[in-house]
């Protein structure tokens, strides 16, 4: 039997007040439930005229995860499919869910059964973020290909792909996906982050600091370009094996590609770098 949305609303409250004592004392003064109170206020308080009661629950679970409640989501996704059924887009937030605490296997499975329905980008998507932080990213490549294939105009697909790319140690094959991305959605910050990796490994350090300097980069960010940096140079410039010094041939990629040092030939367009990142003093 269903009920009304102001019931369903004091269900959710109550049950989301006793889940965030009894589970773990919150170290920010019981933040979180106050982030889940406030949702479901939002939602009680809205004067428009009120979506179909599954609707509502769906959006509050989604925002749950956009706030990082992603043990919570589960236990309210378990909830409402108990009351509505399973939907792909259940069984998405399910596997979102899964994959960032920490149960790939779960995730996996979950992924795997969107395969089949309207959302099977986002069922090839979450396989490939499941393969990268394995740090498998070369078994990333296809599934998040496959996501993008499905999916053209999803930036962030996109830039997942270069990413998983740029860290096999495929600086050519970044490239593409990760400039569409980066016009298609110019306020992203993992793009923007994205596009400074590729820019420091391709050779192009100087425009990389101009381009995080002008953009506002966090120091936190900035390490972890760096770092990244150091780990996409390692794949995209293999040890020779038969030098005993152990030296990288100077603009080696794996594939034999070489990775050119000029604005002309460096895989980013002139126009690209006037725009993002313009030449470092």
């Amino acid at each position: 039997m269903n009920i009304g949305r102001n019931g369903l609303l004091i269900a959710l409250t109550t049950s989301l007040g006793l889940g965030a004592c009894s589970i773990f004392r919150d170290t920010n003064d019981g933040a979180g439930a106050r982030v889940q109170r406030q949702l479901l206020a939002q939602a009680s308080a809205d004067t428009q005229p009120a979506p179909d009661n599954a609707g509502v629950y769906l959006d509050l679970i989604s925002r749950m995860q956009a706030q990082g409640l992603y043990f919570a989501s589960l236990a309210h996704i378990d909830a409402y499919e108990q009351q509505y059924g399973a939907t792909p887009e259940t069984v998405l937030l399910r596997a979102d869910a899964l994959r960032e605490t920490g149960q790939p296997a779960a995730a996996k499975v979950a992924y795997g059964k969107l395969l089949k329905t309207p959302l099977a980008a986002d069922g090839y998507h979450g396989l490939g973020l499941l393969a990268g932080a394995a740090g498998d990213f070369a078994g990333a490549n296809a599934p998040l290909a496959r996501a993008t294939q499905l999916a053209p105009i999803n930036a962030m697909m996109l830039s997942d792909l270069a990413y998983a790319r740029m860290r096999a140690g495929d600086l050519a094959g970044a490239r593409v996906p990760l400039l569409k991305a980066a016009e298609l959605d110019r306020q992203s910050r993992k793009i923007m982050s994205n596009l400074a990796l590729y820019m420091v490994a391709i050779g192009r350090t100087r425009d990389a600091q101009a381009f995080m300097t002008r953009e506002q980069f966090a120091p936190d960010v900035r390490a972890s370009v760096e770092a990244d940096a150091v780990q996409v140079m390692a794949a995209a410039h293999p040890r020779d094996p038969h030098d005993e010094t152990g030296a990288r041939a100077p603009g080696a990629v794996r594939g034999g590609a070489s990775v050119p040092r000029s604005i002309s030939g460096s895989g980013l367009p002139a126009s690209m770098l006037e725009r993002f990142a313009p030449a470092a003093q």
